[in-house]
């Protein structure tokens, strides 16, 4: 397959809606290499990370995108970020080994909120959250975009143990003819409703845009690279422990000899002594003074 863990732009020249198409093969693997998630799972939240990579490719400045659903089901949580640089991370938490016998995303998190949270390098954080709507991921993001965004959205996605694909079409905001645009969205829909998701796993980018709207003018942007990049680090870590404060953190290294801290995205370790809890610690009040 072309355009592994890649994701491209494209426009209509002939029509006011624009797009992004994804695929994540080697990128997805080692995701999901960090941990043991059931394949019901793992399919389910292979799905989220081509999601958030769509999302991010909706970014104007540097910063991340996170995909969320909390429920009530055996799975709790499913997250995915991805940075505006093409970054991309993701967890899952819940009581998974009840998880084998179940389907797709209303099954496995039950009654559920899905939240999209914008937080740029420089700037307000922002926040959407809406009810999950629909048996998919798909569906539910296109709830959230008509609620929250007003935007007509239409996403397919499609995962295997080998790769995960999507493409998200959407109409531009502020556009002049309504009549025009309400037919050309009609017209976009029904052809990507026609996607197959072996077509998704199978063929290329260029293939897939070829088979669904070969009849109008698009343009293809360069392919932009993805990949799995855990934005944990030692200083951070520091800074985490810092919040606890002293005397938590203290208690925590009398009673254990070491503070450890894992990273749940990554699996990265962390270990500080006392006398590394003292230093960072002594030199936070020397910051303060």
């Amino acid at each position: 397959m072309q355009h592994q863990d890649k994701l491209q732009a494209f426009i209509f020249q002939d029509m006011d809606i624009r797009g992004q198409i994804t695929t994540l093969t080697a990128c997805q693997s080692e995701i999901l290499a960090q941990h043991h998630y059931p394949p019901s799972v793992a399919l389910v939240f292979s799905e989220f990370l081509a999601a958030v990579s769509l999302l991010g490719a909706t970014l104007k400045y540097s910063g991340r995108v996170i995909l969320q659903a909390k429920g009530r089901g055996p799975v709790t949580t499913i997250m995915a970020e991805c940075s505006s640089d093409g970054g991309l991370r993701g967890i899952v938490h819940g009581d998974l080994e009840s998880c084998d016998n179940l389907v797709g995303l209303a099954s496995l998190v039950g009654s559920a909120t899905l939240a999209i949270t914008i937080e740029p390098d420089k700037g307000e954080r922002y926040q959407g959250i809406v009810p999950l709507e629909g048996e998919q991921l798909s569906q539910c993001l296109e709830y959230y975009f008509e609620k929250s965004e007003q935007l007509p959205t239409k996403i397919k996605l499609a995962a295997s143990a080998n790769g995960v694909s999507g493409i998200l079409v959407q109409q531009m905001p502020d556009t002049q003819d309504r009549e025009k645009v309400a037919l050309d969205w009609l017209n976009v829909s029904a052809l990507l409703a026609t996607l197959r998701p072996d077509e998704q796993l199978c063929r290329s980018h260029n293939d897939q845009l070829y088979l669904l709207f070969h009849e109008h003018l698009l343009r293809l942007f360069e392919p932009v690279s993805l990949r799995f990049r855990c934005t944990c680090s030692r200083p951070r870590t520091e800074r985490a422990l810092r919040a606890l404060g002293r005397q938590e953190v203290a208690s925590m290294c009398l009673e254990m000899g070491v503070v450890e801290v894992t990273c749940q995205f990554c699996n990265a370790q962390y270990r500080f002594d006392d006398g590394q809890v003292d230093a960072f610690f002594e030199e936070q009040n020397a910051s303060l003074h």
